[in-house]
């Protein structure tokens, strides 16, 4: 057993800082490199992007950065684990494998784990009795069943844990929870029973600090941000794990950004619901149990955390076709900028419901004046505004009204008020809707397998 493991976050979505991994891997050592790339709605884009291809349906920013990094993970024994395997897992660790043989690269196992996908199982499994209601709202899935995009479970540590013991370099997964990432390499490493909720509960905590990436670090921070160092160089968090449960979060030292007491705290908050049940396939861990300790040159001591028993259920995350939307900005200059927008949008909801356009909403934004806070924005002096941008954003089930929308936004230009410009990018067009279906499957009924591929 190893006296301690650094797990590093390189991604917290879709999208993140490109170079945040290859610096992880560069900048300093480290055991493990985890990336969580989903999202909810991540799913349902890499459905439609694997209809439209099959080699498609996964992170496709992984190639590329295993390119980089591949060398100096196989040099070092960095292992790398990762959800953004998306809806197609296995395309995902054969482009790994394309990677490895261009590099000349040898003797690597690619590990992917198989099971979350339940789509094309829902009339069985329906059958069988999963009702796979709406946990919100209660609804029976069988009025969006038609029209679902991707259908998901979020699958747990264990089946990385699998795919590690069969000697894993590379760990590609599809829906796993974001703290599973980080708690599967501490369950391999230290040997930790399943059964001992508090150490399951340890790595599910930290998982959770490092699941958002720089957000641990500084970024997004809404306490005194402007003392974070080098933000244009963020470090990403690093969990320097030990086999008691205790962790210590900290990031490499020649990296930009910022671990103290109040970003990991501000960190451990988001997105928690009840604190004293966060509630994961592996374990339910108790959040007001966390003690932090500011050891200083971005060191914090994470410690004390209790858990409880796993749930029998697993979440499933489904998203399905509801609808069009289309948004359009323009932009009015002073004097009276805020008047001239506001008029601008009463002209056109007069316009649109001359048309008889049917549209479930209709939504209007003043932004530079109350986008971010609505109502309860501060009165500001209209003849005192330099420029307010009108975002008007329109949803429907009907495509054809969506359509026509569009067309009216430039007409405002010449036949609206005056002092406005803006308008770029041709008429605005109809993007589809996705809407999220949280719903709850027996753990029973759901069956994973770990399969190896090796170059």
């Amino acid at each position: 057993m190893k006296e301690k493991i650094k797990i590093a976050s390189g991604q917290g979505f879709w999208g993140d800082l490109i170079d945040a991994p290859y610096n992880q891997v560069m900048e300093g050592d480290i055991d493990y490199l985890v990336m969580d790339y989903l999202a909810e709605v991540t799913m349902s884009i890499l459905q439609k992007q694997k209809n439209i291809n099959p080699k498609f349906g996964y992170a496709r920013d992984i190639p590329a950065l295993m390119k980089r990094i591949l060398p100096t993970c196989k040099e070092k024994g960095i292992k790398v684990i990762t959800n953004g395997g998306g809806v197609n897992p296995i395309g995902c660790a054969e482009a790994i494998i394309e990677v490895a043989e261009e590099l000349k690269i040898s003797g690597l196992k690619v590990a992917v784990v198989l099971g979350d996908d339940i789509k094309d199982r829902l009339d069985e499994l329906i059958e069988k009795g999963e009702d796979l209601n709406n946990m919100e709202t209660g609804e029976e899935i069988i009025t969006v069943k038609d029209k679902l995009l991707s259908a998901n479970v979020y699958l747990g540590a264990f089946p990385i844990v699998e795919a590690l013991q069969k000697g894993a370099d590379i760990v590609i997964t599809g829906r796993t929870t974001d703290t599973g990432l980080t708690l599967a390499p501490m369950i391999y490493e230290f040997g930790w029973a399943k059964d001992n909720y508090d150490l399951m509960a340890a790595g599910t905590v930290a998982g959770h600090i490092l699941e958002c990436g720089g957000q641990a670090s500084g970024g997004n921070f809404l306490g005194d941000w402007q003392s974070v160092p080098d933000m244009a160089n963020i470090g990403f968090p690093i969990a320097e794990a030990y086999p008691n449960g205790e962790f210590v979060i900290t990031k490499h030292e020649s990296l930009g950004g910022l671990v103290s007491f109040e970003t990991v705290a501000e960190q451990l908050v988001y997105e928690i619901g009840d604190p004293k049940k966060y509630i994961t396939p592996d374990c339910v861990a108790d959040f007001t149990s966390i003690h932090l300790e500011d050891l200083g040159n971005n060191r914090v001591k994470v410690y004390g955390i209790k858990g409880e028993k796993e749930t029998d259920t697993y979440k499933v995350s489904c998203s399905y076709a509801d609808g069009y939307s289309a948004s359009a900005t323009l932009t009015y200059s002073w004097p009276q900028a805020l008047t001239k927008a506001k008029a601008a949008d009463q002209i056109l909801r007069k316009r649109l419901e001359k048309l008889n356009l049917d549209f479930d909403e209709i939504n209007t934004e003043f932004l530079g004046y109350n986008a971010c806070h609505g109502p309860l924005s501060k009165k500001l002096d209209e003849d005192d505004i330099n420029e307010i941008v009108l975002k008007v954003s329109v949803r429907s089930h009907d495509k054809n009204s969506v359509t026509r929308f569009g067309k009216e936004i430039a007409p405002l230009i010449l036949t609206g008020p005056p002092g406005v410009t803006g308008f770029a990018g041709g008429r605005p067009k109809p993007s589809e809707v996705v809407a999220y279906w949280p719903a709850l499957i027996r753990k029973d009924v759901i069956q994973t397998e770990v399969k190896i591929l090796e170059v």
